[in-house]
């Protein structure tokens, strides 16, 4: 976990990375597929991408089930982050992603990174978005030890910041992420860029969802980041 000194609003809007602001999602599919294969496990993608968003952890329960030889889930992981690592230089941010960091954090509200992902692609990825000066605070899923669709990380992201959940909004992009925010008690916006429809982000519970970080960017006085308590 890394911070920086926080703003004095009370208003914390906290981030999902991938597939909010950086156009990974089915990289990770991809790249998860390979990994799963590697170790005698044929996942169809379309599985894997539903789990995308979730820490391994969480991910591999999903794909594999619960009852699945967890002595191999480490090496799994591995092969997934150097495959993944492959692409780093290929990332790129979703259009208006960064411009809505700075406009969130020009109204005063305190800017959290809040990501399932390891602490090293979190670093690869937050490097793409130029916005540290306006980053508050970041976490990973090394910060925690049960990853979304559990609060624990959007409870870490608060507490990074000194925040209180009704003080806070979450944008993410899957029905994990809103489920975590809900369950701790933060109202989650949610983005389409991920691969999730209106439909399920909806159903899970978010409070508005909007196409990408542009579409955002354009209605902030329409959203719940119009601006932070005051």
């Amino acid at each position: 976990m890394t911070a920086r000194t926080a703003r004095a609003s009370r208003g914390a809007a906290l981030f999902d990375v991938d597939g909010t602001l950086v156009d990974t999602n089915y990289l990770h599919t991809v790249t998860w597929w390979q990994a799963l294969r590697r170790h005698g496990h044929d996942v169809p993608m379309s599985r894997i991408h539903h789990a995308v968003g979730m820490g391994s952890d969480r991910l591999l329960d999903a794909v594999l089930g619960e009852r699945r030889r967890r002595g191999e889930d480490g090496a799994i992981s591995d092969a997934h982050g150097a495959l993944y690592s492959a692409w780093y230089e290929n990332l790129r941010p979703f259009e208006g992603a960064t411009e809505l960091l700075r406009a969130v954090a020009a109204r005063g509200w305190r800017v959290v990174l809040a990501s399932s992902a390891s602490e090293e692609e979190v670093a690869a990825v937050r490097g793409l978005l130029d916005a540290d000066d306006v980053i508050d605070a970041v976490t990973s899923g090394g910060d925690v030890d049960t990853t979304k669709p559990a609060p624990d990380l959007v409870e870490a992201a608060l507490a990074a910041v000194g925040a209180e959940p009704g003080d806070a909004v979450f944008v993410g992009d899957t029905v994990w992420d809103v489920e975590a925010a809900g369950r701790a008690g933060v109202p989650c916006v949610g983005l389409l860029t991920g691969g999730t429809t209106r439909a399920e982000l909806e159903e899970a519970g978010a409070v508005l969802v909007r196409e990408d970080a542009m579409t955002l960017l354009r209605t902030l006085d329409t959203s719940p980041l119009s601006r932070p308590p005051g």
